[in-house]
């Protein structure tokens, strides 16, 4: 069942478990613009294809909010927010380690596009990117850390990659050095709130959701 945070005339915003595709890939498995398109069809009763518009992603392993564009309007707006950094995007991340505190991660990332993995270093070079996040300590156990994160340039696997490159991979990424499991398919991050300009008027929208508080057992 379709889990719908937000809807106007232009935006969608969903739920995205983990697990699941945002957009159709090579598999035959469902993905989420395929779930949202027929909630769009059946609910207004449109006959044709469905637009809507991607204007950004979740990696597949990760849950939580995803906005589209149901109009062309929409997707121009949006779009032009992402590219300017307008909008404001929170993640919860539930990582190896004890951290405390509050504290800033700058890198520079670059796709390895064999491995489909960000490779993460300290200084600037060709092809890399800076990457940019902040984060504050919520809840912390000896082994296990549950994080605020507040992303501020959106770079490929970055979250990940970043908190694994200073020795705190989120729980359940094997991709990036985990040695704790979480759910089949899961790893513990969760996209739980957004802030954006709606499409015909300046209005800033925020959206927000809890992280699966299952997490919370796995604070030890």
């Amino acid at each position: 069942m379709l889990r719908v945070l937000y809807e106007d005339n232009h935006i969608i915003a969903v739920y995205k478990p983990a697990g699941i595709l945002v957009q159709a890939g090579d598999r035959k498995s469902g993905n989420l613009m395929d779930e949202v398109k027929k909630y769009i069809k059946e609910k207004y009763k449109k006959e044709g294809n469905v637009f809507l518009g991607l204007v950004h992603r979740l990696d597949r392993p990760v849950c939580g909010i995803v906005v589209f564009a149901k109009t062309s309007k929409g997707a121009s707006r949006l779009s032009e927010q992402f590219r300017s950094r307008e909008i404001k995007k929170i993640y919860i991340a539930l990582v190896e380690g004890r951290v405390s505190g509050t504290g800033d991660l700058m890198h520079f990332i670059k796709k390895d596009p064999d491995r489909l993995t960000a490779i993460v270093q300290d200084s600037p070079s060709a092809d890399y990117q800076r990457a940019e996040l902040s984060y504050r300590v919520l809840k912390s156990g000896d082994k296990t850390s549950l994080l605020n994160i507040n992303l501020k340039t959106g770079r490929f696997n970055q979250i990940r990659a970043q908190l694994a490159h200073v020795g705190h991979p989120i729980i359940g990424d094997k991709k990036y050095g985990a040695k704790t499991k979480l759910s089949e398919g899961a790893i513990g991050l969760c996209a739980t709130e957004i802030t954006f300009k709606t499409a015909t008027t300046d209005e800033l929208k925020t959206i927000k959701i809890d992280y699966p508080r299952e997490w919370d057992l796995m604070l030890i």
